[in-house]
């Protein structure tokens, strides 16, 4: 987590009740580009802000951060009235503890869905990698008379039953096959 408010007590006072109530926070900065710079040393995380900084405001930090960062930008009603930046959850000023730690959890949670979703999903393979399964699902067609799914069976549960990938094993049937 990343406190950014152009005044510094205000961000050490964030940061305090963040940290009294178990998160951690990575750093406290006073300018839109020491966020930036913050985030990029990080794989990940929350920007709590406010409206303007020294050198911009929040909607530039917001494109400066990678897009695993989330913000939460802290401002007054007025600030707020104007069309929301998308990606952006806001709370208004005077602040309450509880709302602050409640939408920061509920962030919290949804990177962690989010990350665990990622994660999840299979990984997308190179053409060359794709060219090898194929070749070899090719080569189990024309040698012992499968379809091309039941090539592709073939392949997944050698995978399986080998503990190595996909990919590992279309070369094992290929150099099995050539030899």
């Amino acid at each position: 987590m990343i406190v950014a408010f152009s005044k510094a007590e205000d961000g050490r006072s964030i940061k305090n009740i963040l940290v009294r109530n178990g998160y951690q926070v990575a750093a406290v900065c006073t300018s839109g580009a020491q966020a930036a710079a913050a985030a990029d040393g990080l794989n990940g995380g929350i920007v709590v802000c406010g409206w303007r900084f020294e050198d911009m405001m929040y909607q530039e930090l917001k494109s400066c951060l990678p897009p695993s960062f989330s913000m939460l930008l802290i401002a007054s009603p007025s600030r707020l009235a104007e069309k929301p930046e998308e990606g952006v959850i806001y709370l208004s000023m005077p602040l309450k503890v509880c709302d602050l730690l409640g939408t920061v959890e509920m962030m919290v949670q949804a990177q962690t869905r989010l990350r665990r979703k990622q994660k999840s999903r299979p990984k997308e393979r190179s053409p060359q990698e794709q060219e090898l399964i194929d070749q070899a699902k090719a080569l189990l067609m024309e040698r012992n008379g499968m379809t091309e799914a039941e090539a592709h069976r073939y392949i997944q549960k050698c995978s399986m039953d080998s503990g190595t990938n996909l990919v590992e094993t279309a070369q094992m049937v290929i150099s099995l096959i050539h030899v």
